[in-house]
């Protein structure tokens, strides 16, 4: 009941007013196992994306006799119990993660690796060197600024698709000036995302001007803001018309600190957008941590306008719409709250139409869209570097690769 991401289960019969505390006695939450092998969960209400939800970490099993036998250090490598492909050999944070086939899989004599480390790091470019010196066999993520030399050098281990998530800047809604709509209508509309996604990450991105992305299952076209089209000079004289309405300008300027965590490309992306934000006589302080003080900061609701990103835990735009609900706790970073968008994804969720159900997640949106809480930057894509001596890689839109999948040449 502590859980962050608790709310994604929030479709299942009675978990939220458990996980909120407005019902106890966990007997009652739709979930009951009829025998050793089947699990039965109850629904609150038709829920097309619940079966691609069960695959997301949220749904995973936890060996109950494992947790009740060590408590906390049920999860160390000595006590850790798996029903996966691998099982946990070694584990030291921020250093390296081993695994080790687990011969009790039930589909053991499938896997092909046996043995699979992950070396954790934000330092794109020293990653790079080990790739290209043959310690690693996989890279996730690379530095925009490599793009170039990758695509003269190891074009065919250099692999870019879409990818089913956005980049954004959360606004703090509940800190002054930010709960003033004209400030983040403004800064939204100064920020030049063609110039993001062309010349600074020129990787494939594509601008983004809505928060679910377009080719999200369910859907249709997202809801873009209105001055999408807009030339980029005009909107400029739009959003200092704007801040000048909410009480900005020379004599007294709009001064905040944009946060982000430790990435070359974040931080190419804000000084960037500090950059475009001067034009309108706002003085932006950079802050730079690292990821989980990032996060941490954010889901406490401590910084002004932030770096933030979501990727599809499953394909459906509730996913991304969610993130504004105000049921949605410390996800919702900037804290958003408006009971109509709220009671639009409430009458959406115990919709069985989808043509229904779509129209009303595009009203929320289209509320989302004119306040602003989050602005987003640009639509990812997934970058990695894949040796050729790795088999039976695929691009997928949620980045997942399985390693159980793979095998090597």
């Amino acid at each position: 009941t502590a859980a962050e991401y608790a709310s994604l289960l929030y479709p299942i019969e009675n978990a939220e007013a458990l996980n909120t505390g407005q019902m106890t006695g966990m007997d009652q939450l739709g979930v009951k196992a009829l025998d050793q092998r089947t699990l039965e969960i109850t629904l609150a209400a038709p829920i097309p994306y619940f079966l691609a939800q069960l695959t997301h970490y949220t749904a995973f099993p936890v060996p109950r006799h494992r947790v009740e036998q060590y408590g906390n250090d049920w999860i160390k490598p000595d006590n850790i119990a798996s029903n996966g492909a691998y099982i946990l050999d070694e584990w030291l944070p921020s250093t390296h993660t081993v695994l080790l086939k687990n011969p009790k899989f039930y589909a053991a004599d499938t896997v092909s690796i046996d043995r699979v480390v992950f070396y954790p790091g934000e330092d794109r470019a020293a990653m790079q060197k080990r790739f290209r010196a043959g310690e690693i066999d996989i890279a996730m993520d690379f530095a925009s600024d490599q793009i170039e030399w990758l695509r003269a050098n190891l074009p065919e281990q250099t692999r870019i698709a879409p990818y089913l998530g956005v980049y954004y800047y959360p606004v703090n809604t509940a800190k002054p000036p930010f709960d003033d709509v004209r400030v983040r209508q403004s800064l939204s509309m100064a920020i030049n995302r063609e110039a993001i996604t062309d010349k600074v990450l020129k990787t494939g991105e594509f601008p983004a001007y809505s928060l679910v992305p377009p080719g999200t299952n369910n859907y249709g076209e997202p809801v873009y803001v209105s001055w999408k089209e807009t030339p980029y000079e005009a909107r400029l004289t739009r959003a200092r018309r704007l801040l000048a309405e909410a009480g900005f300008g020379p004599d007294n300027p709009l001064e905040f600190t944009l946060s982000y965590n430790t990435s070359e490309n974040h931080k190419r992306i804000a000084i960037a957008v500090a950059s475009m934000w001067k034009q309108l006589g706002v003085r932006v302080e950079l802050f730079n941590t690292e990821v989980k003080v990032h996060y941490d900061k954010l889901k406490q609701g401590d910084f002004d306008v932030a770096r933030a990103g979501w990727i599809a835990d499953y394909n459906d735009p509730q996913n991304f719409l969610y993130l504004l609900q105000s049921s949605s706790g410390p996800l919702n970073y900037g804290q958003y709250a408006n009971p109509d968008y709220d009671a639009l994804m409430e009458q959406a969720s115990a919709t069985a139409d989808l043509t229904k159900r779509a129209e009303l997640m595009a009203q929320a949106e289209s509320l989302a869209r004119w306040a602003q809480p989050v602005i987003p930057i640009d639509y990812y894509v997934s970058k990695h570097r894949v040796s050729h001596a790795v088999r039976g890689w695929q691009d997928t839109s949620n980045d997942i690769h399985r390693s159980r999948y793979l095998s090597l040449k």
